[in-house]
């Protein structure tokens, strides 16, 4: 049984949409590991663990590089990714959703951690130039700087 041209493009576009289908489901189901990983950091984040000592930020690059690559792989080359299954649309726009969410939330968690290391940097600092000048003989224009010498009177009967 041979098949016309009609018919063979209609079983490719079957064909293209499933294997499409199927691209948006990995899409969807890497978007559900971001938001997990994503929400596992911000929980770090919010016990006030600097965020130099998260173990996700690694992981979360690279998952974040293949979030890159399967976006435009299902977009083929387009500048919009079309999804012709109505519930899988739905399930991607609520999955990106949040995931902007928890990646807004991250945002916001990170720079508080960012601010929060360099409070501690400061205050280290300022120790340190404290401890520097209480032991140096010299002050701020560079020339030895007078003492203040305790002198009391000593009373002898």
């Amino acid at each position: 049984m041979t098949m016309s041209v009609a018919q063979a493009n209609s079983q490719a576009t079957r064909a293209g949409a499933a294997n499409g289908d199927a691209r948006i489901k990995s899409l969807i189901g890497l978007i559900d590991v971001l938001i997990a990983l994503v929400a596992e950091e911000n929980a770090e984040l919010a016990k006030g663990l600097p965020a130099s000592r998260l173990k996700q930020v690694d992981e979360k690059n690279r998952l974040a590089e293949i979030f890159e690559r399967t976006v435009a792989e299902c977009a083929g080359g387009t500048n919009t990714l079309s999804v012709r299954d109505r519930i899988l649309r739905e399930q991607l726009l609520d999955r990106i959703l949040k995931l902007r969410a928890a990646m807004d939330e991250n945002l916001v968690r990170l720079r508080a951690a960012i601010e929060a290391s360099n409070r501690r940097i400061e205050a280290v600092m300022q120790a340190i130039r404290e401890q520097i000048a209480a032991v140096s003989p010299y002050g701020a224009s560079g020339r030895v700087a007078a003492r203040a010498v305790s002198s009391g009177t000593s009373r002898s009967a």
